[in-house]
């Protein structure tokens, strides 16, 4: 196998909200015509870019992860329009403002100083990381992060150019249309879903997020009896720990 490429600094945001019987997390459909996961239903999420880096130097006692937290809240904004981790909360026309300088291509710190707001990323629960290991033209380092969804905010609104459908649903929801062919999900999406369907709240998943370091979850194959399959490690909180590479979807 060919050298794989460097990995792209990448983070995701799970969102959560109460709903009748079990939390519902907000999922988006990516647009068929993306090079990485076309079609597939994702958390709201991207690349790290050189703007978060430069906008975590100049906070506080930094840690290691803190452009990661930031590109999770940029992108969940720039998405979705769902301002988590903001100070203070913006209102709907400061928050139309800020998605459309993004958009614009306005850094996010410059957005934010223009919007009076600052950030806080203590909402932010880190959940998992996850680094394949592979030949494919992409690879990302991604970063899994958990938060509820803000109180008093709109209802989120698809981006319409990367994504083009958001929406609530159970962890076991999408992996039931995953399962009857409605829905694509790939190889971590899946594995993460399938951990956080076993939680009754929030405060459930971020307690079990506590209880397992963040450690890169790196794919291998392995022969179980006459099967290949694709395996992750078995003492990060995940239920299952593989899955026949034939119905793997990597992305």
């Amino acid at each position: 196998m060919p050298d794989a490429p460097p990995a792209i600094p990448a983070a995701t945001l799970v969102l959560f909200r109460e709903g009748p019987g079990a939390p519902e997390l907000l999922m988006v459909e990516r647009s068929k015509a993306m090079v990485f996961a076309g079609g597939a239903l994702v958390f709201p999420g991207g690349r790290v870019d050189p703007g978060d880096h430069a906008l975590a130097l100049t906070l506080p006692g930094v840690p290691e992860d803190m452009a990661a937290r930031i590109a999770a809240i940029r992108e969940t904004v720039e998405e979705v329009g769902v301002p988590v981790g903001l100070n203070p909360g913006p209102d709907a026309d400061a928050l139309a403002a800020l998605r459309a300088a993004l958009h614009a291509g306005i850094s996010f710190g410059e957005a934010l100083r223009d919007a009076g707001l600052a950030l806080d990323p203590a909402p932010l629960v880190p959940f998992a990381r996850w680094l394949p290991a592979h030949a494919h033209m992409r690879i990302f380092d991604t970063r899994f992060y958990l938060a509820r969804m803000p109180k008093d905010v709109s209802e989120p609104v698809v981006d319409d150019t990367e994504n083009v459908r958001v929406f609530w649903a159970t962890a076991q929801a999408v992996l039931d249309d995953a399962d009857a062919g409605r829905a694509r999900i790939i190889f971590p999406t899946r594995r993460n879903l399938e951990r956080l369907a076993r939680f009754a709240s929030f405060d459930e998943a971020a307690a079990d997020a506590a209880r397992y370091p963040i450690r890169p979850v790196t794919p291998w194959e392995d022969q179980i009896g006459d099967v290949p399959h694709l395996r992750i490690p078995d003492d990060l909180g995940y239920p299952v720990t593989a899955e026949p590479i034939t119905s793997a979807l990597r992305g």
